[in-house]
């Protein structure tokens, strides 16, 4: 039997890429990656996760954008990231309207649970990194370890742990990651 995948699932807008006030990019033109997200993904793929992004994108089920259009900003990104030497595992989006109450829309974990299930992977060993209380409520509620990126948002959720950027937070789970092998993977009562 193989042993599980660790993970990080990462938000998209605002942790990724710059937003628009409160609307994200509409099409790949206006996809703007944050300086330091390349070499953030590379650095937790060299370490053995798989990285996921995990975004609402209700603007495909509103109008304001079309599947076609997010998947060009989808396949820029990858492009983007793999420039600096990174790669994602998947980039899975929720494109149902806000209200129609789907399982995979963040705050529920549906898109966690299910990228979870089909690539095998440890989510006490994982982390959900966002900037809204909707990303840490969703990975509280798949089991993972919460991390916010500081930003302009008003939070509420309380994060297992908070960072200024995704740069600063690949660190922080590197770190964890070299303190919790030191302890030993198979130990009780650990916390990371």
């Amino acid at each position: 039997m193989s042993s599980k995948s660790k993970a990080v699932f990462l938000d998209r807008d605002g942790v990724i890429n710059k937003s628009y006030g409160f609307r994200p990019p509409n099409n790949a033109e206006e996809l703007v990656i944050f300086r330091g997200v390349p070499e953030a993904i590379r650095r937790l793929n060299e370490a053995g996760y798989l990285v996921f992004v995990v975004t609402n994108q209700g603007g495909v089920g509103l109008g304001y954008m079309t599947q076609e259009e997010l998947d060009a900003i989808h396949a820029k990104l990858a492009r983007e990231v793999a420039k600096g030497g990174g790669r994602f595992t998947e980039i899975a989006a929720c494109t149902h309207k806000p209200k129609e109450g789907c399982p995979c829309r963040k705050p529920k974990p549906g898109l966690i649970l299910d990228l979870a299930k089909r690539y095998n992977v440890d989510l006490a060993r994982s982390f959900m990194v966002g900037d809204r209380d909707m990303d840490i409520q969703a990975g509280k509620a798949a089991g993972t370890r919460t991390i916010l990126i500081k930003s302009k948002e008003k939070t509420t959720e309380q994060a297992d742990y908070s960072c200024p950027s995704l740069l600063d937070a690949s660190h922080l789970i590197l770190e964890l990651d070299a303190a919790g092998l030191a302890a030993g993977p198979f130990e009780d009562g650990v916390e990371g």
